[in-house]
């Protein structure tokens, strides 16, 4: 009887939150061997830390710009599994990554219409072949591709970099700024010329900045970027 009581009990949908699902440990083993992958292959860091600052900093999005809290806790969720799917294979990894995060996330118990809202924006969140489909994707998009800094390169000697170890590395500052009364968001770069010209920075990111900017725009804002103090893309905005 007990255990047909709690099968029933796995069958009601329930709010999930973000910190079951960083705590699940089968996450936290996707998390980590994408990230190995990842490392084998010669790409920057993209394993925990960079799984928890994309879900932070996409929760933080839409609570600025006035989201209920679930619509910001499904944004986090999407944001931490976004990469799982390079496990698999970097291409395609999104929507290999978004099937991944449905088994997940059914067998948690999570509601199926949150569960859409949450594939959709992993799917989505590539500059190849994804687009801002819903709150969480944008949210999810922002956050992924503006945490750039020199703390996501692995390779320790300047001479082994390749232009994308490069363009990283020579980000010295990177802050995101969110002002939810405005719907303005700012990235804001420090840039080391000496390492990398702000020209490079542009021939490796313009896929990511258009991709912000159209994230904000879904929105219903307005994207800056400014890198060493001089406003590179201000978008629409007038002030």
């Amino acid at each position: 009887m007990s255990s047909t009581i709690e099968e029933q009990k796995r069958l009601i949908p329930r709010e999930v939150s973000f910190d079951e699902v960083i705590n699940d440990h089968r996450v936290q083993a996707y998390v980590e061997a994408s990230d190995a992958v990842l490392e084998a292959i010669g790409f920057t860091e993209h394993g925990p830390r960079h799984a928890k600052v994309t879900g932070k900093v996409a929760r933080h999005i839409l609570s600025e710009f006035g989201f209920n809290h679930r619509m910001p806790e499904l944004a986090a969720i999407a944001g931490y599994l976004h990469d799982a799917g390079n496990v698999i294979n970097r291409h395609e990894h999104a929507h290999s990554g978004a099937l991944m995060a449905l088994q997940v996330l059914a067998d948690m118990g999570m509601n199926p219409r949150e569960i859409a809202t949450v594939v959709s924006a992993i799917g989505h969140h590539d500059e190849s072949d994804g687009y801002p489909v819903n709150a969480a994707s944008a949210a999810v998009i922002l956050a992924d591709k503006t945490d750039v800094h020199r703390s996501r390169v692995r390779v320790t000697d300047p001479k082994l970099f390749d232009i994308h170890d490069q363009v990283n590395y020579s980000v010295t500052r990177s802050v995101l700024q969110v002002d939810g009364v405005r719907r303005i968001i700012t990235l804001e770069l420090d840039i080391d010329t000496t390492v990398a010209s702000v020209m490079e920075f542009f021939e490796i990111f313009t896929d990511r900045m258009i991709m912000s900017r159209k994230a904000v725009e879904f929105l219903g804002g307005h994207f800056r970027l400014v890198a060493n103090q001089v406003e590179l893309h201000g978008g629409n905005h007038r002030s």
